[in-house]
C-alpha cells in the first residue's frame, strides 16, 4: 500500500533530508495542490533517486539505478526496442535458471503490462522502479550505441552452438566469440579503462572495467559462453587452453581503430570457473611530463633537485595502482639524453621509451631484480631503474650502486614517505648506509578529476570546512584566511563522464627531501614519527594537504582525498 503524504514526508525527516517544519509546510501544499507526493517533492528539488527509493519501498517493489546497472544482452534480446520505447521500459537482467526477466519501469504496478510481457517473452517478469530519464537514456545506449548491440548480435550467432556449460574450446563458435572479445576490448579503449575483469558467477559472467581507478560493471553475459570466451583470450595470450587448475599469465597486442595496446592477461581458477584479468597498456605515448603529473610547484622543485644529482637513491612509494611507475617513467623521460646511459629492470616493461635500455625480469631464467642489478653495474650505466625493491639482496645492491656513483630509482610499497626508511631497514639496509645514499622519497596516490563538463560549486558543511582548516593549517590559501567563504566543487554527472562526475585522474604527492637533520635522525635509527615530525617542521606538504589544496582549486573532491589517504 502506498504511503500517505504524511508518512512519505516522515521518511525524509527520519533520513535528515528535511526538518519537521519544512515537512509540515510541504504536506499542506501537497494537499492544497492535490498532486502526488513524489511529483511534488521532485518539483521542490529533492533528488529523484531518494524519492523513488522511498516510493519503491512503500509499493513493496525494488528500486534500480539504471545508470550503474550492467545491462544484460540476453535480457535485451527478449524485448524488442520498439516495445521498450512504447512502454518506457528497459530489460536489464535475465536469470536463465529461473527464466526470470527483470525490467525497469516508471509504473511497477501495471499488472496488465506484466501479463502482456509474460505472454510475449514466455518468461516470468519482475518490475523494478527507476527514473524515467535514466530508462530513456538506457534504451538509447543499450539498443543503439553502447556495448550491448554487437554482443547481442554475436550471442544470436553463438546461441545455437552453446546449449550448456562446456569445458572445451569449440572452433565452430569462434567467430561470434571473437566478435564479443573485440567488442569488450574496443569498449575498454574508448572508456579509458586500465583493466578488464571477466568473472564467472553461478548463473552469469560479469564483465567489469576499471575506469579512473574504480571498478564498474558494464556487461553481463550468459554463463554458457564463459569457457569459450576464456579459451579465445587464452589463445590470444599464448596460454594453455586445456589447463584450468593453475593460474596462467600471458600477453598479446590488440589494435583498435584508434590505437595499438599491449595487454597483459592473467587467469585464476575460482569455484565457478576461470577468472581473467587484463591490464591494458598503451604501446606508445601516454607518458606525461613531470609538470603534468599534478605536483605542486614546491614539490616539483624538490623532485627536480633530487633527480639532477649524479648519484644517490630516489624512491617512489605507495600501494599498488597509485601511479608509481608512471612517475618514474616521467622522470626517466626528462633525464633521457644522448650523454646518459639509462638501464631499467622491470616486471613487466609497461611503456617502451626510445633511447633507454629496458630489461624484463625473468625469474624462470634466473633474471631476478638482484641478478639483473648485479649485471647492470658492468654495463657502465649513469642511471639505473629497478622496478621494485622487494628483498634484502636488491636493497643491498641498490645501496651499493648508489655508493659507487650511480643514480638509482626504485619503488616500495609503503603508506607514506617517513615510513619508507623503516621499511628499507626491515629489508636489510644498514641505517648509516641509507643515510649516506637516500636523496628523496616521493609518496603518492591517484585521485579522480572532477569532470569539467558538469563541474558545479557548492558550500560544504561546517564540519568539512573545519576539517579543511585543521588539515591545511598554514597552507590554507590566503583568500580563505582573510575571510572569503570556502567553496568546493563536484561533478553533477553528464554524458561526457558517464554520469560519474569524474573524468580522468590526477596525482597527490608528498615529497620528503633528505635534509642534514633528517640524515642525522636516520643515522641515529630514529622512529618514523620523529622523522615525520622533523620533515613537517622543515615544510613537508603531506598527501592529504596536497589533496585538500587540489580540492579547493576544483580539480578533485574531498571525498576522493579521504578515499585514498585515510588508511
Amino acid at each position: 500500500m502506498a504511503l500517505s503524504p504524511k508518512q512519505f514526508l516522515a521518511q525524509l525527516v527520519t533520513q535528515k533530508i528535511l526538518d519537521q517544519q519544512t515537512a509540515d509546510r510541504y504536506e499542506v501544499e501537497i494537499l492544497q495542490k492535490n498532486i502526488p507526493v513524489d511529483e511534488y517533492l521532485i518539483q521542490v528539488g529533492i533528488k529523484k533517486d531518494i524519492v523513488l527509493k522511498i516510493k519503491a519501498a512503500s509499493l513493496n517493489v525494488s528500486y534500480v539505478d539504471i545508470n550503474t546497472a550492467a545491462i544484460d544482452p540476453q535480457a535485451l534480446n527478449l524485448v524488442p526496442e520498439a516495445l521498450a520505447r512504447r512502454y518506457t521500459i528497459i530489460p536489464y537482467q535475465y536469470d536463465a535458471a529461473t527464466e526470470t526477466l527483470s525490467i525497469a519501469t516508471t509504473d511497477p504496478l501495471n499488472f496488465n503490462l506484466v501479463e502482456f510481457l509474460e505472454s510475449k517473452t514466455r518468461k516470468r517478469i519482475i518490475f523494478s522502479l527507476a527514473i524515467q530519464e535514466d530508462i530513456l537514456k538506457a534504451i538509447n545506449n543499450s539498443y543503439s550505441q553502447n556495448l550491448s548491440p554487437e554482443v547481442r548480435a554475436a550471442l544470436k550467432e553463438v546461441a545455437p552452438s552453446v546449449k550448456k556449460v562446456e569445458n572445451e574450446y569449440k572452433p565452430e563458435s569462434n567467430a561470434p566469440i571473437a566478435k564479443i572479445v573485440n567488442t569488450i576490448l574496443d569498449f575498454a579503449i574508448k572508456s579509458r579503462a586500465s583493466d578488464i575483469h571477466i568473472e564467472p558467477l553461478e548463473s552469469k559472467t560479469r564483465v567489469r572495467y576499471r575506469i579512473d581507478g574504480i571498478l564498474q560493471e558494464k556487461l553481463t553475459l550468459p554463463r554458457t559462453i564463459h569457457e569459450s570466451l576464456i579459451s579465445r583470450l587464452k589463445i590470444l595470450s599464448d596460454m594453455k587452453i586445456d589447463e584450468h587448475r593453475i593460474p596462467q599469465d600471458g600477453r598479446f597486442n590488440y589494435r583498435s581503430t584508434d590505437e595499438e595496446i599491449d595487454i597483459r592477461a592473467s587467469t585464476l581458477p575460482t569455484v565457478h570457473g576461470e577468472k581473467m584479468v587484463m591490464r591494458l597498456l598503451k604501446k606508445s605515448g601516454g607518458i606525461p611530463s613531470l609538470a603534468d603529473l599534478g605536483l605542486s610547484p614546491a614539490s616539483l622543485k624538490l623532485v627536480e633537485e633530487a633527480i639532477s644529482r649524479p648519484n644517490g637513491i630516489v624512491l617512489v612509494t605507495g600501494p599498488t595502482g597509485s601511479g608509481k611507475t608512471t612517475t618514474l617513467y616521467s622522470i626517466l623521460n626528462k633525464l633521457n639524453t644522448l650523454s646518459t646511459n639509462i638501464v631499467t629492470l622491470e616486471d613487466p616493461v609497461e611503456y617502451q621509451i626510445p633511447g633507454i635500455n629496458q630489461v624484463q625480469v625473468n625469474p624462470q631464467a634466473g633474471l631476478t631484480f638482484a641478478a639483473g642489478l648485479k649485471s647492470f653495474l658492468r654495463q657502465d650505466p649513469n642511471i639505473i631503474l629497478v622496478g621494485e625493491i622487494r628483498d634484502k639482496d636488491t636493497t643491498s645492491l641498490a645501496i651499493q650502486a648508489a655508493l659507487t656513483g650511480h643514480l638509482v630509482f626504485s619503488t616500495l610499497h609503503t603508506n607514506d614517505s617517513a615510513s619508507t626508511i623503516a621499511r628499507l631497514i626491515d629489508l636489510g639496509g644498514e641505517n648509516f648506509l641509507i643515510a649516506s645514499v637516500l636523496d628523496a622519497i616521493i609518496a603518492q596516490r591517484i585521485v579522480r578529476r572532477i569532470c569539467e563538463s558538469c563541474k558545479t560549486q557548492y558550500e560544504p558543511e561546517p564540519s568539512v570546512i573545519e576539517d579543511i582548516k585543521n588539515v591545511l593549517g598554514d597552507y590554507l590559501p590566503p583568500q580563505y584566511k582573510q575571510g572569503e567563504p570556502i567553496k568546493l566543487w563536484k561533478g553533477a554527472g553528464c554524458e561526457a563522464c558517464d554520469n560519474s562526475g569524474y573524468l580522468g585522474r590526477i596525482g597527490i604527492y608528498e615529497v620528503l627531501r633528505i635534509s642534514p637533520a633528517i640524515n642525522k635522525l636516520i643515522f641515529k635509527n630514529a622512529s618514523t614519527d620523529e622523522i615525520f615530525q622533523q620533515s613537517v617542521a622543515e615544510g613537508l606538504i603531506t598527501m592529504k594537504q596536497d589533496g585538500y589544496v587540489k580540492a579547493l582549486d576544483g580539480r578533485t573532491t574531498i571525498e576522493e582525498i579521504l578515499r585514498t589517504t585515510d588508511i
